[in-house]
């Protein structure tokens, strides 16, 4: 089986899929190490090693060569968070994704909502429609057999009566022919479970502090884990600590105790 058709297995079986999130080739290697089945990078997190805010400031260009290289050094399937796209036009878009086909990634994740001057804003339904269906169409047309995980944002930005927003979102995302559905900020298991009753593509969840644990999340019928930049931002802070104390006691040894 191809890495495409393996990553679309492992949303379709009874244990919940995790995904190591990475953002470089060491944390690649690492969650492969450890022997987690799929790896997908995390935007932000990969953004930030660049020097970059999360919100497509790093060019397609320079996230593709990260891409390119992970992809290199693992051999288990890859999903590529491809924020909103990365373009401003549906071309653009789909030109992005068969450069990711092309080259091995077994699927990408697709936002409902854009960054603008620095402010995230959720698209119309209407919007939504108009921006994703040419891509979808093209898509089909050239035959791109890739995993399309379509990010929905109603709980991350908080907006009023989102379990209602997010179903709402999920029936155009059928209509679309999506192969998952991402809610990132989902926390109560109602509400978990309203969403993944309301269809039948897989749903993805992802790391916060009230997300229930992974036993919960099986039953409820989640199919897929995320951690998103928390796994990042953690290590990154115990690197600071770390360096803090190495300046404060004049020693190296906080590195090994």
């Amino acid at each position: 089986m191809t890495d495409i058709q393996i990553f679309k297995q492992l949303h379709h079986q009874d244990e919940p899929l995790l995904l190591g999130n990475v953002w470089n080739v060491q944390s690649a290697k690492i969650y492969k190490k450890l022997g987690y089945k799929a790896l997908a990078t995390s935007s932000s997190a990969l953004a930030h090693s660049l020097g970059y805010e999360d919100g497509e400031e790093m060019s397609f260009g320079e996230y593709f060569y990260m891409v390119e290289r992970i992809l290199k050094s693992v051999d288990i399937p890859l999903s590529v968070d491809l924020e909103g796209g990365y373009g401003k036009t549906a071309d653009e878009i789909v030109s992005n994704i068969l450069k990711l086909a092309a080259i091995g990634v077994a699927g990408i994740n697709i936002e409902d909502s854009v960054v603008i001057n620095g402010t995230r804003k959720l698209l119309t339904k209407e919007e939504l429609h108009k921006k994703l269906k040419p891509i979808f169409s093209e898509l089909k047309k050239n035959a791109v057999e890739i995993f399309i995980n379509l990010r929905t944002d109603p709980f991350l930005l908080g907006i009023e009566n989102p379990v209602d927003e997010t179903v709402q979102r999920i029936k155009i995302f059928e209509e679309l022919g999506v192969d998952g559905i991402f809610v990132p900020c989902i926390t109560s298991e109602d509400d978990i479970k309203t969403i993944v009753n309301a269809s039948e593509i897989p749903v993805n969840v992802m790391c916060m502090p009230g997300l229930p644990d992974f036993e919960a999340l099986k039953k409820l019928g989640v199919k897929r884990i995320s951690s998103g930049n928390f796994l990042n931002e953690y290590i990154y802070n115990q690197l600071e600590d770390t360096g803090r104390r190495i300046l404060s006691e004049q020693s190296f040894l906080p590195i090994f105790v």
